[in-house]
């Protein structure tokens, strides 16, 4: 058995590559198209720069002065310097607190998952707010009625995001 990550397969759609970008702006410092075109090369996206321009502009992405003076393009909320072991901001740590300590009834790891229960009709909503930051080890969620799963890349960081995902929905 092997300790490597698993490698993440995506279809070629314009969806995915949306989301990428996303996610890139997210975690990313990116001062140019260029730089981002090279990053979704690494990623095995290959695009001209005017479908990135087109894909920048349809996901709201602006060039954004950084608290370090860098001008950067952001999505959402900036990279940010406070990032703790989760890797998740402190503004944003804030904002996942105040709709995961309402909806939140418990959390469980079991092996690479961490289960997450909410009250009936709940559950979509709970894994949208985890899917929108990029927490460090977490590959995706799935949600059924009352249910969460999120699923992490090892047994370790389930355990590690379980702990942090009950903090997070225990601050008032």
């Amino acid at each position: 058995m092997s300790d490597s990550t698993p490698s993440l397969q995506r279809p070629a759609t314009r969806a995915a590559r949306l989301s990428v970008i996303e996610k890139i702006l997210l975690s990313h410092v990116i001062t140019s198209q260029s730089q981002l075109s090279g990053i979704l090369s690494d990623e095995g996206i290959d695009v001209t720069q005017a479908t990135l321009s087109r894909d920048l502009d349809e996901i709201n992405a602006m060039k954004t002065r950084l608290a370090d003076g860098t001008i950067a393009y952001t999505v959402g909320e900036p990279p940010s310097q406070d990032a703790g072991e989760a890797g998740v901001g402190a503004k944003a740590e804030l904002q996942m607190s105040r709709v995961l300590s309402g909806l939140v009834t418990s959390v469980a790891s079991a092996k690479n998952l961490v289960v997450v229960h909410t009250p009936s009709g709940a559950a979509q909503y709970v894994a949208s707010v985890v899917d929108k930051q990029p927490i460090a080890g977490v590959l995706g969620t799935i949600a059924g009625d009352d249910t969460v799963m999120v699923i992490c890349s090892d047994d370790g960081v389930a355990a590690d995001r379980a702990q942090w995902l009950l903090g997070i929905a225990s601050k008032s």
